[in-house]
């Protein structure tokens, strides 16, 4: 477990992420693409959309898959600027939000997506064994619930183990706000069911990337949360989680930063350099 300085972070102009990209690449992007067959739902059918950013000619290349944040009741998908050009597919995820369908019915979108990037990402060059989960806030949320939580993606044909990393970003461990407000539970009242990342610490997950924002500075206690989630994982002996948190940022402003680790990480885990 380790905390991220303030300094360091100072340091993160764009142009340092930039200059890291691989120089000459051409990127192409695929936008309103369905994940889900068409259900005749006009609401599901115009939610459950991804856009996605690929390097053309690459063979093999990682693939991040991106959840916006948005507390699982607003937001829209996204490609973060800060992710793209970097020899890296990105795709960014829409799904479905709460209270309009259940908190489940979100990570079952989620799961579509991945699954549909899975099957179709060795035809835009990436590699469906480098397939990295990562998210802000309920985007985090989504990327741990799929990752722990083995049956989401097995409904739709795919192996949680087979992802290469997750990397939530300040997501909650406990049951989410959502899923605590269908039932009239307030947001300070935390719960650990199966609704929750915490619920579902198992030592043989795929290697974790867990990010906070500055502990005094996190919404409701986020950090905390996600530090006992870390201590659990040490407890039935996962090897493979880390733990950062980023001092001087908070909920919001931890995304820049979190960027620069997320994007090391990949780099370091596939030797690009």
């Amino acid at each position: 477990m380790k905390r991220f300085a303030l300094i360091t972070a100072l340091l993160l102009a764009p142009g340092l992420l930039a200059a890291q990209a691989p120089q000459g690449d051409a990127y192409r992007v695929m936008r309103d693409v369905a994940y889900r067959g068409a259900t005749g739902d006009p609401y599901t059918d115009s939610m459950c959309r991804l856009d996605i950013s690929y390097p053309q000619g690459a063979t093999g290349c990682p693939v991040i898959v991106w959840f916006h944040g948005g507390g699982l009741t607003g937001g829209h998908r996204e490609i973060p600027a800060a992710l793209q050009g970097q020899g890296i597919a990105v795709a960014g995820v829409g799904y479905r939000f709460s209270p309009r369908v259940r908190v489940a019915d979100c990570i079952d979108d989620a799961a579509a997506a991945v699954a549909w990037v899975y099957r179709h990402i060795g035809e835009l060059g990436g590699s469906p064994s480098k397939i990295y989960l990562a998210g802000h806030s309920a985007g985090a949320y989504l990327v741990s619930m799929l990752g722990l939580d083995r049956q989401y993606l097995a409904r739709h044909g795919v192996a949680a183990d087979s992802m290469a990393a997750l990397i939530p970003y300040s997501g909650n461990a406990v049951t989410h706000l959502a899923c605590r407000a269908e039932r009239g539970i307030p947001p300070t009242q935390p719960v650990v069911d199966s609704m929750a990342p915490l619920y579902h610490v198992r030592r043989d997950t795929p290697p974790i990337l867990i990010l906070s924002g500055d502990r005094a500075m996190e919404m409701y206690g986020r950090y905390e949360e996600n530090a006992y989630l870390w201590r659990m994982f040490q407890v039935v002996g996962n090897p493979g989680v880390q733990l950062r948190e980023l001092d001087g940022f908070d909920h919001g402003t931890m995304v820049g930063p979190g960027h620069f680790l997320a994007l090391r990480f990949i780099r370091e885990r596939e030797n690009i350099r």
